[in-house]
């Protein structure tokens, strides 16, 4: 049985193409019985994201054609998928299935939800009935080393994105952010980012001011906030402990004025401002104000660059909790290579101790001594477990085959012989 992933990613395809062969919902339904119906296909698992499509399964005989599969399935170009495409096997493909699960393959260095993505691939192939026991010990193996990687070294816990550093510098000012209220200007794609990590972070109250109400709206139905327009910025700033602004505006939206007048309203209760523009929301005057905290976006980047050093850093320990992952896996696949081998040695000595036993019951029943059926059937048997070993040792030490002879004796007599070890001399 072999293990295969192969698919695509932000590295190998442009969101045009991860577009196109994205499966969720009821076409990935579809996909994983259509998978599990091609040659040599025996059980499978696909994880769709953003920003990677790829298909695990376990193979047996034939090689199953994936990248051809996907491209007829998508109605794809095959030239120009294949293109885009990686397929890795047996010890690559775990260790590609470790890196993903543990964010070491993912756009964002280290990002936490790709390894609930995979949970949910995981689930969703069970679901399905094309996940069978051996390839869901393989997510299981991929879900310990992700979680050793998560609470071993830290990966995560070092901001790397603009919008979620903008958070964490707010924790430095605010130690409960569950009491404050937050003030959001603009209503971007940069702003719902820090609307949803602040959401996360159960703010007390979350306010969207945006020139354009209605879409303001949006975003605000979006995290359970409310939205207003950029006329009425002065009014909210007296109840804001968190603003953070990034709108298009070719002036700033915020100045030194407004803002000293609600710090006197505030009775000087300090503000955490992030200006994310370029060019800049909030005029750079506001800083010199005592009681408020003003960071602009280089003072992210910077944070930023040193938390990526970080991350790398813990990267390379995560590397380390994989290759040490894999050694065990390679270890206790070859452990359970020699099952087989016991399970038919156990059935051919049961088969032989059958035989004596039903021998010596005759003997029994025909009235003869016990204790001498006993002894033949112990005799016996002891030579029927002999007979096949004995003459290959005999003919391994006719070869001279003493390397050989040494794993014997260990497997025979539990007996492990160093080269350092003398001989046995023969008994006079």
């Amino acid at each position: 049985m072999e293990l295969l992933t192969a698919g695509l990613n932000h590295t190998t395809a442009d969101v045009a193409l991860r577009e196109r062969v994205s499966l969720t919902g009821a076409a990935l339904d579809a996909a994983l019985r259509e998978l599990r119906q091609q040659p040599g296909v025996q059980e499978v698992a696909v994880l769709s994201t953003c920003n990677r499509t790829e298909i695990y399964c376990l193979a047996e005989g034939t090689s199953p054609d994936l990248a051809g599969w996907l491209a007829r399935h998508q109605q794809l170009p095959d030239a120009s998928l294949r293109r885009a495409m990686y397929q890795y096997r047996n010890q690559d493909a775990l260790r590609h299935m470790m890196r993903v699960a543990g964010g070491l393959d993912s756009l964002v260095l280290g990002e936490p939800q790709i390894l609930g993505q995979m949970r949910d691939a995981y689930s969703h192939a069970n679901d399905s009935g094309v996940l069978g026991a051996r390839l869901a010990r393989y997510f299981q193996q991929v879900f310990a080393v992700a979680k050793r990687i998560r609470t071993d070294t830290g990966i995560g816990t070092h901001p790397v994105s603009v919008a979620y550093a903008a958070v964490s510098f707010a924790r430095h000012i605010f130690a409960d952010l569950s009491t404050s209220r937050a003030l959001l200007i603009g209503a971007g794609e940069m702003v719902t980012l820090v609307a949803r990590h602040l959401k996360e972070q159960q703010v007390a109250e979350l306010v969207v001011a945006n020139r354009t109400l209605a879409r303001g709206q949006v975003l605000a139905e979006e995290i359970g906030g409310r939205a207003i327009t950029l006329e009425e910025l002065p009014g909210a700033l007296e109840h804001a402990d968190i603003i953070i602004s990034c709108t298009a505006s070719p002036v700033p939206v915020l100045g030194k004025g407004v803002v000293e007048r609600a710090l006197k309203k505030r009775r000087h209760r300090p503000m955490f401002m992030v200006d994310i523009a370029v060019p800049r929301d909030i005029e750079p005057e506001v800083g010199k104000l005592g009681d408020v905290y003003l960071y602009t976006v280089d003072d992210l980047h910077e944070a930023i660059e040193s938390n990526v050093r970080q991350r790398r850093d813990a990267a390379r320990e995560a590397e380390k909790l994989i290759d040490e992952a894999l050694l065990r896996h390679e270890r206790e696949s070859r452990e359970l290579d020699a099952v087989d081998t016991v399970k038919a040695y156990r059935e051919k000595m049961q088969l032989h101790a059958g035989a004596e036993l039903q021998r010596a019951l005759r003997q029994l029943e025909a009235g003869q001594d016990p204790a001498e059926v006993m002894q033949r059937f112990q005799q016996s048997l002891i030579n029927k477990i002999l007979h096949a070993p004995s003459v290959q040792l005999r003919r391994l030490a006719a070869e001279k085959r003493e390397d050989a002879l040494r794993i014997a004796r260990e497997i025979l007599l539990d007996d492990a012989v160093s080269e350092d070890t003398p001989a046995r001399q023969p008994e006079e």
